[in-house]
């Protein structure tokens, strides 16, 4: 056999858990997992497949190459076939299984991510689509996803239905169906064809060396977890299910509806008692509260808490924790294409609610000591108080500690330095605040947070964070702003006064949107505020400060609907579809702030990555330590500057915990 240089791996699998809910780590620990079908290539040859299911086996220098750091093992959406193989070889040949964890960390079941290579993260840093199929089809691949696949794999890969015709089975095995097991293998075999191909037409874009690091350490923190409390998890379900039925109870009460939790019904119940609305979303149901009789104030206080959807998040709690109490891959890496920042899987880590009650840790308690009654008659609203001790649920091990650390304003950072906008440099160095400082340059008078003109950091606030990337008031009523007490006629004097005090990062959105579309036109290299923009074989490149390239697709210039010339790019727009996507200067300048942060945050990884991290989310990381680490000494770590963005003042603040929380 030819020397092995590189291993490309798709795996076809059974297990009787669903993996779309509980996630690769809990999958693969069902006693009904399997790895039926194991296609490989070596050093982009021809492609094998291994029929497990049939008894066929995995030959020896394969099975040693899985485990040899000098070997490269490329797959399309790689942590799927890792995880699958670390549990099947600790399985069936342990003594080939090697891991690459120290005795205290909580990565010993899964072999070393360090010699495994993504095509699906390769595709989306090229900003092309996350699944194989999408990728293929963009790229216009002669070879494609079978398409029969779907139905193979739910044939093959999953439980099914017991019925008099297929003899009351729950699974189908390879001998109840040998032609479509023959096409299934066929299948298993395009899918590497198809990753090679990937490979072969992405090769002239190569991934910097630095990018497979932050991937390699994504996939380290996703192998260690993050541990949960199973018994909060538990009974905040069970609270859950029992504040429903009550709050049920009481609408019917007051409403004698046969479904109270029918938005068709509620909104026909309001009719007929006088008050018109054209929907029940939380907008609407919080401003109609404020105006409609009592008693119908009572039923939509009731309506507003059975619409918490809080428990979801710990039924994923549930569904996707491991063995050893801890839950696993959590984080995609690059899983935002335009900026590459990760994306929370499963529980969501990147969405969860805030925590604003005083004694959060008293009311965990209860939870914990699943006293329902209690939380009742203390909190009143149970659906809220479960929603807001979601993040609770995540602790550190026996013996340690979290350090919850993370940077201080960090896109308004950036902007600013990007700008030029000395004035609030000038506030960051001084660590003051810049909802304040903002409010005192829009406003021409002093503003304290709590002291002098303190109404007006507010305005100050919402100001900064909508208007920051080219928004007006569109942007401000999308951000609450009459919510918070501003009236209509404020919001365009509101976005005129910030725009005049910020005069330098009003000219960074216009710059960035004339060179892009200088670079685009004559497909050229163009630069402005020390940011690359280049064209090449029909990309648009974006170079950032770190060396990493956002990527944008078939660029072109277009009319846009107000009659002028817009950059127009392929991508995957909100509805989830590949398709073109209109972009301007302040939305590139956007992309650009916040690869620039997730960047700053990937290198404070970097720098802490011998603590061990246990999640992060946008500009916080949570590291499990014992109980002796300091917290300054980490927070002073976190805010040091990359060496190539020297000048940016950053500041990272901390806190220390026994469960995570928001400080």
């Amino acid at each position: 056999m030819e020397d092995i240089k590189s291993l490309s791996l798709d795996l076809e699998t059974y297990s009787d858990l669903d993996l779309s809910k509980c996630g690769v780590y809990r999958y693969t620990e069902s006693p009904g997992f399997e790895i039926l079908l194991f296609g490989y290539a070596i050093n982009g040859g021809e492609v094998q497949v291994i029929d497990l299911a049939l008894g066929e086996k995995i030959p020896e220098e394969i099975l040693d190459a899985l485990t040899d750091d000098n070997i490269t093992k490329w797959a399309f959406n790689a942590s799927f076939e890792r995880i699958c193989l670390s549990y099947w070889l600790r399985k069936h040949y342990p003594d080939k299984f090697r891991s690459y964890c120290t005795p205290e960390d909580t990565v010993g079941g899964y072999l070393n991510p360090s010699s495994w290579r993504c095509t699906m993260i390769w595709s989306a840093y090229m900003g092309l689509p996350l699944s194989l199929e999408g990728a293929g089809a963009v790229l216009k691949l002669g070879e494609q996803k079978l398409k029969e696949g779907k139905d193979l794999i739910r044939y093959f890969c999953l439980p099914c239905r017991p019925t008099v015709v297929n003899g009351g089975r729950t699974r189908n095995l390879p001998e109840h169906d040998m032609v479509k097991w023959s096409l299934f293998k066929s299948y298993n075999i395009r899918d590497v064809e198809v990753e090679q191909a990937i490979k072969k037409r992405l090769e002239s874009y190569p991934v910097p060396e630095f990018v497979w690091d932050e991937y390699h350490l994504d996939q380290e923190i996703n192998d260690r977890g993050i541990l949960l409390d199973l018994d909060v998890v538990k009974n905040a379900i069970i609270f859950d299910e029992k504040s429903k039925e009550e709050l049920t109870a009481a609408m019917k009460e007051l409403t004698n509806l046969d479904n109270p939790n029918s938005v068709v019904q509620v909104k026909q119940w309001l009719s007929d008692s006088g008050t018109e609305t054209e929907s029940l979303g939380k907008k609407n149901v919080a401003a109609l509260i404020k105006t409609v009789p009592e008693d119908q104030r009572d039923v939509l206080l009731l309506r507003q808490q059975l619409a918490k959807s809080s428990v979801k998040k710990y039924q994923a709690m549930q569904n996707t924790v491991c063995l050893d109490g801890r839950a696993r891959g959590m984080f995609q890496y690059y899983g935002a294409s335009r900026s590459g920042r990760w994306a929370g899987r499963h529980i969501q880590l990147q969405n969860l609610p805030q925590n604003h009650i005083p004694d959060l840790e008293d009311a965990r308690s209860l939870v914990k000591l699943g006293d329902y009654d209690a939380v009742k008659l203390l909190y009143e609203d149970v659906p809220d108080t479960l929603s807001q001790l979601i993040r609770t649920a995540f602790i550190p091990k026996p013996g340690y500690k979290f350090i919850v650390s993370d940077f201080s304003a960090i896109e308004a950072r950036v902007l600013s330095f990007l700008a030029g906008e000395q004035w609030r440099l000038d506030v960051f160095e001084k660590s003051g605040d810049i909802y304040c400082a903002s409010a005192s340059a829009m406003f021409h008078v002093p503003v304290e947070k709590h002291g002098v003109n303190s109404h007006l950091r507010q305005k100050g606030k919402i100001a900064e964070l909508a208007l920051g990337y080219g928004g007006s008031v569109g942007a401000l009523k999308a951000m609450g702003a009459l919510e918070m007490g501003l009236t209509e006629d404020e919001l365009q004097p509101l976005v005129d006064s910030w725009r005049a005090s910020n005069p330098n990062i009003t000219k960074l959105w216009w710059d960035v949107d004339r060179t892009v579309k200088e670079a685009v036109r004559f497909r050229t290299h163009t630069k402005t505020h020390g940011i690359k923009f280049f064209y090449e074989k029909g990309m648009l490149f974006i170079e950032l400060p770190s060396g990493r390239t956002l990527s944008y697709v078939k660029p072109k210039i277009e009319q846009n609907k107000f009659g002028s010339e817009s950059v127009t790019y392929e991508g995957t727009g909100i509805t989830k579809k590949w398709e073109r996507i209109e972009s301007y200067g302040p939305k590139f300048t956007e992309n650009i702030v916040q690869a620039i942060s997730r960047d700053i945050l990937a290198y404070a990884m970097k720098t802490l990555h011998h603590c061990f991290i246990c999640g992060h989310v946008h500009d916080e990381i949570i590291i499990e330590c014992s109980k002796d680490v300091s917290l300054e000494v980490i927070c002073n770590q976190m805010g040091r500057t990359p060496p190539w963005i020297r000048g940016l003042a950053l500041r990272a603040d901390g806190f220390e915990t026994a469960f995570y929380k928001k400080d």
